[in-house]
C-alpha cells in the first residue's frame, strides 16, 4: 500500500510539473558564476570524482573517468579537441589511403616517456601490437581489431594495415584507447602496467591508493614548451553527491564533476564556485524489443515518440539541463544530420495506437539501471505512456543483473526485454561508433548493444558503405541516409541529450569536460 501511494504521489509531482510548462536551457547551459572570488596558495590541485578508479592501462580501460585520469599522463598519435575534432598529437600529421585501409603517421621528433624512452616508430608498434592482439584479452581490443600488421618505415614514420577498409579508424585512433605507453614500462610491469602507467603526458605519475587518491606531478621534461603549468594533481574518489559539493565550498577539492542536477543552481556563483553545463555527446534514449509484439509494429513505436513529452523530459529528469534529441546522434558527433522532432501529441499517439490494432492499450515492462536518476526518467515514461493507455511495469536493477539478463542471451528470440532505458557516448566521436553497435543488424546482444534487435537491410547496407572509404562526402551522404531511415523506423522512444556538468574554483582556469564526458586539464592554471 505504502509502494503504490509512493507511485501516485510521485506521478502528480511529474503531472503537476509537466502541467507547468517545461522548457530546457539553452546550448552553453549556466554561464560561469560572478560570485566572490577565493584565492588559491600554490600549483596543486584536487579533483573530486564520482568513482574508484579501476586501472591506468588506456588499452585495458573502458570507464570515462579511468581516462580522464590517463590523459595527464599519456597521449595519443591523434587526439580530440572541446568539440570532438581530430587532431594531431604526437603525430604531426598522417595520411589515409583512398580505400581506407592504410594509415600513415609522420612522428614528433625529440619526444621521450618519462622514464626516457625514446617515442618513435617502433613504440608505436609495440602499442598498437599490443593492444590488437586477442591473445591479450584487452577490453579496447575491439577499436583495433582490424589491424593486420604495423610496419616501421623509418624512426618517424610507421604505416598501419587494416585487415578490410575501415572508414572511422582515424577516430579510434584519436580515441584515448590509442594512448601510447612506454615499451620499456609495458616489458618491464607486464600486465601489472596499469598501476604502473609511463607515458609522454604533460604529468607523471607518484602514487594511487585504491579508493582513496591517484596523484601526478609536473613532468619537467614535457614536450610542449611552457607546459604543464600546474605542479600537481590530485584526483579524490567521493562517490556521494552531497560530499563532493561540501569538498568544493570548503576549499578541500578545486574541481569536482560530475554535478547533481538539482545542486547546479545552489552552488554557481558563491564563494567563487563557477557551474559550468555544456552540450555532450551523450543521448538518452528508450530502446523498444521490434522482434516483439507489439513493438515489432511501426505505428506504435513512433505512437509512443508522440506520447512522451521531450521538454518535460528534461525539466523533470534532468533539470534542464540538456536538448531534446532530434537524431540518434547528439549534435556534435561527425556526421549528425538533424531530423523532425516527435512533438508531443498524445491524441496522435492514440489514433496511431487504435490504427495499430491497440486501441485499448497493452502492458509492456521497462528495464533500466537501480540509480536515482534512471529510477526518474523511467517513472516518467511510465506516466506519460500511462497517459495513452500503455501501462508500463517499471523494473529497476542493479548493473551486472541487467547485463546478465541483457548480454547473456544467445538467440534474439529468446530475449525477454521489452523496453530499455539507457545512454551511449560514442567516444569516437564519429557517427560509427554511434550508429553501428546500438542499430546495426549485426549488433544483437551479446555481439553488442543493440537492444532494440533492430535490423533494417538498407541502413546496414548504408553503414557498410560509409565504413568502405575514407571520403568524408561519401561516408557523410551514407550516415544522411541512414540517421533519416532509423528515425523514421522509430526502434528508440528518442529523448534527450544531457550536458556535461562541472564545477571548479574561478582561479582555475583552462581545464574542462570534453563533449563524451572525460577531463582535459593539460592547460590547467592557477589564476588568482
Amino acid at each position: 500500500m505504502k509502494r503504490r501511494l509512493f507511485i501516485i504521489f510521485s506521478i502528480l509531482i511529474i503531472l503537476s510539473l509537466v502541467l507547468a510548462g517545461c522548457g530546457s536551457k539553452g546550448a552553453s547551459g549556466s554561464k560561469e558564476g560572478s560570485g566572490t572570488s577565493v584565492k588559491k596558495k600554490g600549483k596543486d590541485i584536487t579533483i573530486a570524482v564520482q568513482s574508484n578508479f579501476i586501472s591506468m592501462d588506456p588499452q585495458d580501460t573502458n570507464d570515462t573517468q579511468g581516462y580522464s585520469a590517463q590523459k595527464t599522463m599519456m597521449e595519443g598519435l591523434l587526439g580530440f579537441d572541446k568539440n570532438m575534432k581530430v587532431i594531431p598529437v604526437l603525430a604531426k600529421s598522417y595520411k589515409v589511403s583512398d580505400d581506407a585501409k592504410e594509415f600513415t603517421f609522420y612522428l614528433r621528433k625529440g619526444i621521450k616517456f618519462q622514464d626516457g624512452t625514446p617515442f618513435n616508430a617502433e613504440a608505436v608498434k609495440v602499442n598498437i601490437d599490443r593492444v590488437s592482439n586477442p591473445a591479450n584479452k584487452l577490453k579496447r581490443y575491439s577499436l583495433f581489431s582490424l589491424v593486420k600488421e604495423t610496419k616501421v618505415i623509418n624512426d618517424y614514420t610507421v604505416e598501419v594495415i587494416l585487415k578490410k577498409p575501415f572508414g572511422a579508424m582515424i577516430n579510434n585512433f584519436a580515441h584515448p584507447a590509442g594512448m601510447m605507453m612506454s615499451p620499456k614500462a609495458i616489458k618491464k610491469y607486464g600486465k601489472d602496467i596499469g598501476r604502473h602507467p609511463v607515458g609522454t603526458g604533460p604529468y607523471e605519475f607518484v602514487d594511487w591508493k585504491q579508493g582513496d587518491h591517484l596523484t601526478v606531478k609536473k613532468n619537467p621534461h614535457y614536450w610542449r614548451k611552457g607546459y604543464p603549468k600546474l605542479n600537481s594533481i590530485t584526483f579524490k574518489p567521493v562517490p556521494e553527491n552531497g560530499s563532493r559539493i561540501d569538498m568544493l565550498k570548503t576549499g578541500e577539492a578545486d574541481f569536482i564533476y560530475p554535478v547533481p542536477t538539482e545542486e547546479a543552481k545552489k552552488i554557481n556563483g558563491k564563494n567563487g564556485i563557477e557551474m559550468i553545463s555544456k552540450p555532450s555527446i551523450v543521448v538518452d534514449y528508450m530502446s523498444m524489443n521490434t522482434m516483439k509484439k507489439p513493438f515489432n509494429n511501426l505505428k506504435v513505436r513512433q505512437a509512443i515518440n508522440y506520447a512522451i513529452n521531450k521538454p518535460a523530459f528534461l525539466k523533470v529528469v534532468l533539470n534542464g539541463y540538456g536538448q531534446p534529441l532530434d537524431s540518434v546522434l547528439a549534435p556534435q558527433v561527425q556526421f549528425y544530420s538533424k531530423q523532425n522532432v516527435y512533438k508531443y501529441d498524445p491524441e496522435k499517439a492514440k489514433k496511431l495506437l487504435k490504427e495499430a490494432g491497440y486501441g485499448d492499450g497493452f502492458t509492456a515492462t521497462l528495464w533500466g539501471d537501480n540509480n536515482s536518476q534512471a529510477m526518474k526518467a523511467m517513472q516518467f515514461i511510465q506516466q506519460q505512456l500511462g497517459l495513452v493507455n500503455i501501462k508500463v511495469k517499471v523494473t529497476p536493477m542493479e548493473s551486472g543483473t541487467m547485463d546478465n539478463k541483457i548480454w547473456s542471451v544467445q538467440n534474439p528470440k529468446d530475449a525477454d526485454i521489452q523496453l530499455y532505458y539507457g545512454g551511449w557516448s560514442p567516444s569516437t566521436g564519429d557517427a560509427d561508433w554511434g550508429i553501428r553497435p546500438l542499430l546495426g543488424g549485426e549488433s544483437f546482444p551479446p555481439n553488442s548493444y543493440n537492444t532494440a534487435y533492430y535490423k533494417n537491410d538498407k541502413v546496414d547496407q548504408l553503414i557498410n558503405q560509409a565504413l568502405q572509404t575514407a571520403d568524408p562526402k561519401v561516408r557523410g551522404e551514407a550516415y544522411k541516409k541512414a540517421q533519416a531511415d532509423i528515425w523514421k523506423d522509430a526502434p528508440w522512444a528518442f529523448l534527450a541529450t544531457a550536458n556535461t556538468m562541472f564545477a571548479k574554483q574561478s582561479y582555475l582556469k583552462g581545464i574542462y569536460l570534453l563533449p563524451d564526458g572525460s577531463l582535459d586539464v593539460n592547460q590547467a592554471e592557477i589564476k588568482n
